[in-house]
């Protein structure tokens, strides 16, 4: 019986063996298929969007219509005056030569635009903001008619308003 017993015990310790080896090899198995699966899933990911390279913006450029618009309007039942020093402001170099190059358009558009105007709405912050978004527009149409971009046009500021 005892040498029935040491037969036995090689038998099983030789079978935990192949066991041990068999998960090891399985474990190891197994790291192998998950890591190629990562590695896959890794590289295949798309690419994190690249922030847009954003252009600084140009800096603006004003162009002032000299001389100022002296234009009479009436007010009330008198002839009042009403004097405007205007620049335009645009970023486009190319839109402020269009600018110069149609000076005698742009005053025109302009005279007729202050000339229209009625002394109780310009007595008012909102009538002067009406007033100088009109003229943006009219501005804007000029340098349309030219053949330029009327958006490249930023804004019209009145540097000097007085109203007698």
């Amino acid at each position: 019986m005892a040498d029935a017993t040491t037969a036995a015990a090689p038998t099983k310790t030789g079978s935990a063996k192949r066991r041990g080896k068999l998960a090891l090899l399985l474990a190891l198995g197994f790291l192998a298929v998950a890591a190629a699966g990562a590695s896959v899933w890794w590289w295949t990911l798309p690419a994190a969007p690249k922030p847009l390279a954003v252009k600084a913006p140009m800096p603006p450029n004003y162009l002032a219509l000299d001389p100022p618009f002296v234009v009479n309007f009436e007010g009330e039942q008198t002839v009042r005056f009403l004097q405007i020093t205007v620049q335009l402001m645009s970023r486009n170099p190319q839109t402020i030569e269009l600018l110069k190059s149609n000076d005698p358009v742009v005053r025109d558009q302009l005279l007729l635009l202050f000339g229209s105007q009625k002394y109780s709405q310009l007595a008012t912050r909102e009538g002067k903001e009406s007033l100088r978004r009109q003229a943006l527009e009219s501005v804007r149409s000029v340098i349309n008619s030219a053949g330029g971009h009327p958006e490249s046009v930023e804004a019209v500021y009145f540097t000097s308003f007085v109203m007698q």
